[in-house]
């Protein structure tokens, strides 16, 4: 089993801001964290921790924060970076999912080339909350017949229990919150 860093120390470094997007939600802003050159490696250096040695191919960035963590990790692991984008970004043919969020649906597209099957993914992006993106994402993955070697998230929002929507699968977050 892999040891993770503890990264309790960078909390301090993430903002909260009350009601954005809209009222009743408190918002988890990384960007005070990524402009913090010390904070930002040891967030990178945490995930390349535990999931160095796992024979990673694939890092998958998730637009738009999974876009920040996943290059970077992807170069620590000596692997390729593939994102998953809105629709409508990317220029080649694509596989697409849509998924429905707290307040509509959304939709998500890949590349259809972008993952050979039995190609060794970890999938990155910033927030585990409810789980619907990382859920569509990972049906993307499975479209491609790509093995998913991990779902890695800065910040898991616990009291929203969107991790037992992964249960079998290898779920790293770095940094906790309780409500």
């Amino acid at each position: 089993m892999q040891t993770v860093i503890n990264c309790e120390a960078l909390k301090p470094l993430i903002r909260t801001v009350p009601d954005f997007p809209k009222p009743g939600i408190l918002f988890y802003d990384i960007t005070t964290l990524l402009k913090d050159k010390t904070g930002f490696a040891q967030l990178i250096d945490a995930f390349a921790a535990y999931y160095i040695g796992k024979e990673i191919d694939l890092v998958l960035g998730i637009e738009a924060r999974g876009f920040i963590f996943g290059p970077a990790l992807a170069y620590r692991l000596n692997a390729g970076f593939v994102p998953v984008r809105k629709p409508r970004k990317l220029p080649a043919a694509t596989a697409k999912v849509s998924y429905d969020l707290e307040y509509g649906t959304d939709s998500l597209e890949i590349h259809m080339d972008a993952i050979e099957p039995g190609q060794r993914v970890v999938i990155v992006d910033d927030l585990l909350a409810t789980g619907g993106t990382m859920q569509a994402t990972v049906q993307l993955v499975r479209q491609l017949g790509g093995e998913i070697a991990g779902l890695g998230f800065a910040i898991e929002l616990d009291f929203l229990q969107g991790r037992q929507k992964f249960r079998e699968y290898d779920v790293l977050s770095l940094l906790h919150y309780d409500e």
